[in-house]
């Protein structure tokens, strides 16, 4: 008889997906790899997030529903899933995204084949630029992390040890770029990282999400993460620093657009500039600039590196020719 193969733990952070979070966990259970728990972690949602998710617990064993009292974020979250979790290994789902049938069968296989600790695939409705099938280092992951290729930037559409990742949980401070973060500190302690290009993971892009949101102090624990990274990775990864400045570029001119497009106080909305600025001239460097991969991401840093004042400016200016093209 074929010996059962081990438990891979899915954990599924749950908030304010009632219109979504039903085509995921379809997916979930459609898995060929059945020897799965499902923890799913409804972050106090206000919308009927926690009552389907309830609803499937009652239909399939393998689910089990946990409810916070509170909004605490998608780190809080997962570290809960991760400290309820039985399995072997560790998957993370977004609650508004789907996988292929086949998705932890092909992580598994592809994760004990090349001995690694972690085992990532492709995805689509992002932007990734993908690559060949590779087994990494550690110090060619955290690269590949830096340059995003591969592999993205985010927990999902990937397979861990658990042993490592409770070692290395989510760290609750920081609710932007906190993906990042535990990425970082995954890679920078397994041994081995394996990549197969399928696309098996489905990465919804939806308006109403935190990425499309305006600007506030939660989105601002951002320049913290990065700050944290670069310091680091400049005793570790040096190879990896300018490619970890450039995502610091890249994060702080997308909420400096964000923040000007939101509706706030002038003042309020130089501060933030003020801030995104310090930032921008903290981790700036030829070598960062040289990796950016969009013309108005570069154009956008040297804006903010030349000051809060002369970007608002330049956001006006850019803000009042699209309104004219528009018409």
């Amino acid at each position: 008889m074929e010996q059962e193969k081990p438990i891979i733990s899915v954990i599924v952070p749950v908030y304010n997906v009632e219109a979504w979070i039903g085509r995921c966990l379809d997916s979930i259970l459609a898995q060929t790899y059945e020897n799965i728990e499902v923890i799913l972690i409804n972050d106090a949602s206000s919308d009927e997030s926690g009552r389907i998710c309830d609803h499937y617990a009652a239909r399939d064993g393998r689910i089990t529903v946990l409810h916070f009292s509170e909004n605490r974020g998608p780190s809080a979250a997962r570290n809960e899933g991760i400290r309820k979790a039985r399995g072997a290994f560790a998957s993370f789902i977004d609650s508004d995204d789907y996988a292929e049938p086949c998705l932890l069968e092909k992580l598994y296989d592809n994760l004990l084949e090349n001995g690694a600790d972690v085992s990532a695939c492709g995805a689509d409705g992002i932007k990734l630029k993908g690559g060949s099938p590779g087994t990494f280092s550690r110090s060619e992951a955290v690269c590949c992390l830096a340059h995003g290729v591969p592999f993205n930037h985010v927990p999902w559409g990937k397979l861990y040890t658990m042993e490592l990742v409770k070692k290395h949980p989510f760290d609750e401070r920081y609710f932007y770029s906190e993906d990042l973060l535990f990425l970082y500190e995954i890679l920078k302690f397994s041994n081995r990282v394996s990549y197969l290009p399928d696309r098996l993971y489905h990465y919804v892009n939806r308006e109403g999400s935190q990425v499309h949101s305006g600007v506030d102090e939660r989105k601002c624990t951002a320049l913290l993460v990065h700050d944290k990274i670069c310091r680091d990775a400049s005793v570790r990864f040096p190879e990896a620093l300018a490619g970890f400045q450039q995502i610091a570029l890249d994060t702080n001119t997308r909420l400096a657009m964000l923040a000007v497009e939101a509706d706030m106080p002038s003042g309020v909305l130089y501060g933030y500039l003020k801030r995104l600025c310090q930032n921008t001239r903290r981790h700036f460097s030829r070598n960062a600039l040289m990796l950016c991969q969009e013309k108005k991401v570069t154009a956008a840093a040297l804006l903010l590196y030349a000051g809060a004042s002369v970007f608002q400016e330049a956001a006006r200016v850019y803000g009042q020719i699209k309104r004219w093209k528009g018409r």
